[in-house]
This record gives structure tokens, C-alpha cells and sequence, in this order.
């Protein structure tokens, strides 16, 4: 049964968050504070909080910057993942990614089908890894956000979820830069 081994500590990770709109301020970031509040309610670090237009270069410069700080374990974005002409999040992190994490966005439209129905095919929520980096790109939605948080990342990001989780693997995430620095 999958669940939490008690016998284990919990490994507090530095976590940052964007929220990618061309509305949203610090004052109304709804999604925002929910995925802060329950980062935090985990007992991780938030390590940035960031705000950008729709725009994949925007949202492509904060991304890279979070990817290359070591104090930047995993980044979480919320919004632009439909189908706009303005929802270009899936454009502008998908080529980041050295790999994807197909299973995603398969286990968060299962979660979210029995709250929405078909609309949950308007989400194009996608995720994977770059640079060490666990990258998450969420719909722009308050209930989005707590379906992939209480769904699927508060066990993956918890280091004593078994039968695995992707904490236990982060030491690993960059073993192909280390066999070339090794050469």
C-alpha cells in the first residue's frame, strides 16, 4: 500500500512558484498563495515567488534562473495551460526539460475528472526535470492547484512516500553531468 513510513524524516525542500499571468498581481495571486500555503503547511521551504506576463520569454528567464540556483530544488507555475493564444506555459517549459514526466499529466487529469468532467481536457498541464530541477507547470485555477498539490506532489515531494517518491532520486537527477565531468 502506498503511503507514509513514519520511521523515516521528512526532507524539507526549497520550492518556488510562479504564477504566469497577464492580470494577476501580489494582491489577487489566489493560486499563488494557495500553492505557497500548502508548500509551507508541508513543511518546505518557499524559496522564490515570482509573477510573469504570458510570455514565453518571461516565463522562460525566471525558469532558468530558479533552474540554475542550487537553492531551487523543484518550481511550480500556475496558469497559462489552456488553449489561449496567450497560454503559452507548456511552449515555454517544455523545451527546458531534459526529460518529461509523462505520468503528470495523466495522473492529474485523473484526479481532476471526477471534479470537472471533460473540461479537464482543456488543461495542457505538464511537467518534468532540467538541470536537477523538478519543474511542474499547473493550471491557472485555485482548485487546480490543490488537486495537484494534495493529489499527487505533497506524496512525491515527501521523501518518506513509498513505495518511491522523487526525493529519493534527486541525488541521482544529474548523474549524466557528472560522468562528463569525470571525462
Amino acid at each position: 500500500m502506498p503511503g507514509i513510513d513514519e520511521s523515516l524524516t521528512f526532507v524539507p525542500l526549497n520550492i518556488a512558484v510562479l504564477t504566469v499571468s497577464d492580470t494577476r498581481t501580489p494582491a489577487d495571486d489566489k493560486s499563488g498563495d494557495t500553492l505557497v500555503a500548502r508548500i509551507e503547511a508541508a513543511g518546505h521551504k518557499l524559496a522564490a515567488r515570482a509573477i510573469s506576463k504570458d510570455d514565453v520569454g518571461e516565463i522562460q528567464s525566471v525558469v532558468k534562473r530558479w533552474i540554475a540556483d542550487p537553492g531551487v530544488d523543484v518550481v511550480i507555475s500556475t496558469g497559462g495551460t489552456g488553449f489561449t493564444g496567450r497560454d503559452v506555459t507548456p511552449e515555454a517549459m517544455e523545451p527546458l526539460f531534459e526529460k518529461r514526466m509523462d505520468g503528470f499529466s495523466t495522473v492529474f487529469h485523473h484526479i481532476s475528472f471526477p471534479k470537472i468532467g471533460t473540461s479537464t481536457i482543456q488543461s495542457r498541464a505538464t511537467a518534468g526535470v532540467a538541470g536537477a530541477t523538478y519543474i511542474f507547470a499547473l493550471p491557472g485555477s485555485p482548485g487546480a492547484c490543490k488537486d495537484a498539490w494534495d493529489g499527487i506532489l505533497s506524496h512525491q515531494l515527501d521523501y518518506r512516500y513509498r513505495p518511491c517518491n522523487f526525493v529519493e532520486i534527486m541525488p541521482r537527477l544529474d548523474e549524466h553531468l557528472k560522468r562528463g565531468q569525470a571525462k
